[in-house]
């Protein structure tokens, strides 16, 4: 079965209407996950004695993790121009209202979900919203005690990047995709590691290739004539001999742990055994005015207190995330991106 399978079934059982109780882990959903993550990782992984074993505990502890978070996915919200005016939470994501039907138009995802035959009588689309928070000391005019002042500290908050993710017919099926691509997010952070592993063995090999030819330079200069401007060159051998041998040892333990397919199984270990260190889901308290400025508690200015979803997955990468309706009316026309990205040429 693929692995975008596999990885689908599990995170039906996780994101959907069906996820088992927290805490209860059935042993099939383990075997099954462990069966995604090996096909995604390294299929070879099969080969191994008693592969199912040794990842069955990493997968459970994930699952119970991924079980925990499912219920702090946010509410979904409308996601239309109309909707702009009155929903701070999109007020505060996007600068103006036309912003939003211009990130439909560049969804490929949400595209081919509305070109799809079997969803031609499909009004709507559930998707995930994700986009990057950034926040900016600056000073700019702003009311202290009653009258203005035109160099005050204050911090604004963006959102950029925004990108839609995983439409689906209903949010259950929304939140399955969401699922699946956490999963598939974990399985690639193994890769990168065992990846990273084989870069530095490369590295290592080039080093030891680099001081062997300095060590034999400097060899093929001892006693010789050159001896008279650089001077005698053992104290500089013996340090190169012990550094050589120092960077022959860590290639041969790059290159024999990048080797082994029992090392590959330790490294998806280090990535499932520990969940918590790579996927989580907090929700932040957040004050903007309409203008982006961030509002302290205290400020007398009436404003929306927001509170933000942020889902960190991994390799330092947060995003804050938000659930999103979109209707098939506000969707442009292919034509209207062409003729705007004409004018934008101009």
């Amino acid at each position: 079965m693929p692995f975008a399978t596999l990885f689908s079934n599990v995170a039906a059982r996780l994101f959907g209407g069906t996820a088992p109780a927290a805490g209860a882990v059935e042993p099939e959903l383990v075997k099954l996950a462990v069966e995604a993550i090996v096909d995604a990782v390294d299929p070879r992984l099969h080969g191994v004695t008693r592969y199912q074993s040794k990842l069955a505990p990493g997968a459970e502890r994930t699952i119970a993790h991924l079980l925990s978070l499912a219920p702090g996915l946010p509410a979904p919200i409308e996601f239309s121009r109309q909707a702009w005016s009155s929903d701070p939470q999109l007020n505060a994501f996007f600068a103006t209202a036309d912003e939003m039907p211009a990130l439909l138009g560049r969804s490929d995802g949400l595209r081919a979900f509305f070109g799809a035959p079997a969803n031609a009588a499909a009004t709507h689309a559930y998707a995930l919203l994700a986009m990057l928070k950034a926040e900016r000391s600056v000073f700019a005019p702003a009311i202290v005690d009653g009258a203005l002042r035109q160099d005050v500290a204050q911090t604004t908050v963006s959102f950029d990047k925004h990108r839609l993710f995983a439409p689906g017919a209903e949010l259950l099926d929304c939140r399955r995709q969401v699922g699946m691509l956490i999963l598939r997010r974990l399985a690639e952070l193994a890769l990168e590691r065992i990846m990273a592993l084989g870069e530095r063995a490369v590295e290592m090999e080039q080093r030891k290739a680099m001081l062997g030819s300095r060590l034999r330079m400097l060899n093929l200069r001892r006693n010789g004539i050159e001896e008279i401007a650089a001077g005698d060159a053992s104290g500089e051998i013996a340090a190169i001999e012990k550094e050589l041998r120092a960077a022959v040892d860590d290639f041969h333990d790059a290159k024999a742990s990048l080797a082994t397919l029992d090392a590959r199984i330790e490294h998806i270990k280090a990535i499932f055994d520990a969940p918590a260190q790579h996927v989580n889901i907090a929700r932040t308290a957040l004050r903007v005015n309409r203008m982006g400025y961030k509002v302290a508690g205290n400020s007398g200015e009436e404003v929306a207190p927001l509170t933000l979803t942020e889902l960190s997955i991994g390799g330092g990468l947060t995003v804050v995330i938000a659930f999103v309706r979109c209707a098939r009316a506000e969707l442009p026309p292919k034509e209207d991106l062409v003729a705007r990205a004409a004018k934008e040429l101009l």
